[in-house]
């Protein structure tokens, strides 16, 4: 029997599962020889008021594909200097020192349901600001790249919901991540954070297996494979086309003491067979 102790009490959505794993199937796999462009596109864009900006192509070391592996990092250049990001109203990012990597497999990888699972290390974990994670949204999520007409769908409504399956806040300290599902509150940028949030304790710098999956009509996270939390009924909540998401943000403007990275060994996809 799999259980979440620290929360089922707590939250209705929490239970003790005895369920028959299901059968799954590859449709997309990605172990990171090379940056394969029909796989990710990188995504400039600025949110959540972040301090960083979003760099295309690796620039100053902020993406890299070597020795089988992704890593994305957050790079302190030691001065100001303008960034191009823009928000979902269009202001531009202020001038700022710190730059990083973000992609998306927006328009490249879509897929409703099934399961998602990267395996994936952050090293120097709880320095304050990091802020990488793991995560999926909408397919029809209008923040750019704009390059689809029905991307006109603003965030957290249904067919621009966001699941995160691995986010490491700086905040909580060293070794721990967030996997949750957005609740949408029914109106542009209404969405609830803490409702539907799992915390986990795990060795971050360590590499460790983090997935998502619909299971009937539940949603269920798994660590290496071990279920950790499970919102019953979520299934059909969120069945959108959904594409993934990697990146390594700065949440403020404390200094870096360490290098930072996030380095993904691989993304899959998988469906019921």
């Amino acid at each position: 029997m799999l259980y979440c102790p620290a929360q089922a009490d707590s939250n209705p959505d929490l239970v003790a599962s005895t369920s028959v794993a299901p059968q799954w199937k590859v449709d997309f796999f990605d172990d990171f020889d090379d940056f394969n462009p029909q796989h990710w596109q990188d995504q400039l864009l600025w949110v959540n008021g972040e301090d960083q900006c979003y760099l295309p192509e690796g620039l100053h070391n902020t993406r890299e594909v070597s020795d089988g592996s992704l890593k994305l990092r957050v790079v302190d250049l030691g001065s100001l200097q303008a960034c191009d990001n823009l928000s979902k109203t269009g202001e531009q990012h202020p001038d700022t020192r710190y730059v990083a990597g973000r992609i998306t497999s927006k328009n490249r990888q879509e897929f409703s349901k099934g399961k998602w699972t990267a395996r994936l290390k952050v090293e120097n974990s709880g320095q304050p600001g990091m802020f990488p994670a793991w995560w999926l949204l909408g397919a029809r999520n209008n923040e750019p790249p704009v390059q689809e007409q029905d991307e006109n769908v603003c965030w957290p409504m249904a067919g621009s919901g966001e699941i995160d399956i691995f986010e490491h806040h700086s905040d909580g300290g060293p070794d721990h991540y967030a996997a949750r599902v957005i609740k949408s509150l029914g109106h542009c940028g209404g969405g609830d954070w803490q409702g539907h949030m799992l915390v986990q304790q795990a060795t971050l710098a360590e590499f460790h297996e983090y997935s998502v999956e619909w299971v009937g009509q539940d949603i269920v996270f798994r660590l290496d494979g071990t279920e950790v939390y499970r919102l019953l009924e979520w299934g059909d909540k969120i069945a959108e086309p959904m594409f993934a998401v990697l990146n390594f943000a700065k949440i403020n403007n404390s200094p870096m003491r360490e290098s930072w990275t996030m380095e993904v060994d691989w993304v899959r996809h998988e469906s019921l067979d």
